[in-house]
């Protein structure tokens, strides 16, 4: 009998990690502390694994390794392994009984939102943290299309980018196992992100808040300059800047596409006192949770009013630079830079 390979978040939590990546233990540990999160479920490790082997698409990679892996430090081999290794994934066909029961689950996510039809959007979990180097799809319509792209979510371990990742870090070049994450979109009005921290010079006294209009992805890559708002945790006091805000990231029929932003808001802050409370005040009892500062995105729906248009779609470690509390520490690390220079 075959491994379970799919999990409802409500399944998981952060032990998870190497049975579906960190999105997905972490979705699963954030669905467990009460918080607002898109319903959705988690195709496992062993989902990839069970792919590669039933459609021989994982023989055929080692193979191609095998074959090259003397030529693969080559950047220009490395892009032609990424585009050999993707076509070889992504020209298999789901297994049957695969496919049917990944139709199961997106029919009862269908269900479990009260919807007839849904968009999900289907990223990548990887077990070994990759920011940026996986794809993820957004407002993917129908049953078909999410197998089809939880099969590229899949290639998309073999980015170029992966594979240069997986080469420094000597991790085995022929496979890659990652879980996805499959989640109902949220029809945002507005997303962005918050740190814990202020990540430039390691101030945990503060909380930064980035939002813009539409989807949160335009935030995430750096496309537009967003509203950024500092937040005091003690006082609560608000160092706010808004931004002019011309461009923003929508749904289309498929997929999303970057557009304009309606001139009379481009000015306007993308939350209010109230949203900007609410996202402060989770993103504080999160970081308090797991001991440690956090790297939160969050979307404000259209519908509803907050909190219960406020959702949670990522939580993890926080990336940022440490202070140096005491001098002496300043100045120990100066000359051990010195004598190894």
């Amino acid at each position: 009998m075959s491994k379970k390979w799919l999990y409802w978040f409500e399944e998981l939590n952060s032990g998870h990690n190497d049975l579906v990546g960190k999105k997905c233990a972490n979705l699963g540990e954030m669905t467990g502390l009460g918080m607002r999160i898109p319903p959705g479920f988690a195709i496992s490790v062993e989902g990839y694994e069970r792919f590669m082997a039933e459609t021989g698409a994982g023989e055929l990679i080692r193979q191609y390794v095998r074959d090259n892996v003397n030529e693969l430090k080559n950047v220009r081999k490395q892009v032609e392994a990424s585009r050999t290794i993707r076509q070889i994934i992504e020209s298999q066909e789901m297994p049957p009984d695969m496919r049917d029961e990944l139709y199961r689950y997106y029919e009862e996510l269908k269900q479990r939102a009260g919807e007839d039809e849904i968009a999900v959007a289907v990223r990548s979990s990887g077990a070994v943290s990759m920011p940026g180097q996986m794809e993820t799809y957004l407002n993917v319509r129908r049953k078909e299309s999410v197998v089809r792209k939880v099969i590229e979510v899949w290639g998309s371990a073999f980015t170029t980018r992966a594979i240069a990742f997986r080469l420094e870090k000597g991790m085995p070049l022929d496979k890659a196992p990652i879980g996805v994450a499959v989640l109902k979109m949220v029809d945002a009005k507005s997303a962005g992100v918050v740190l814990t921290v202020l990540p430039t010079v390691g101030d945990t006294s503060k909380v930064v808040v980035e939002g813009n209009w539409g989807l949160g992805e335009s935030v995430v890559s750096g496309e537009i300059t967003p509203d950024q708002y500092i937040v005091d945790k003690e006082s609560g006091c608000v160092e706010c800047t808004v931004n002019k805000k011309t461009k923003m990231i929508v749904y289309k029929d498929s997929g999303t596409a970057m557009t304009d932003v309606p001139g009379d808001i481009q000015a306007k802050p993308c939350v209010d006192e109230k949203e900007l409370k609410e996202i402060v005040r989770i993103a504080k009892e999160v970081e308090s949770y797991f001991n440690c500062p956090q790297d939160m995105e969050w979307v404000l729906d259209c519908s509803g009013c907050c909190p219960e248009n406020l959702y949670w779609v990522q939580a993890r470690p926080a990336k940022y630079s440490k202070t140096k509390e005491k001098e002496a520490e300043y100045l120990a690390e100066l000359m051990t830079r010195m004598f190894k220079s």
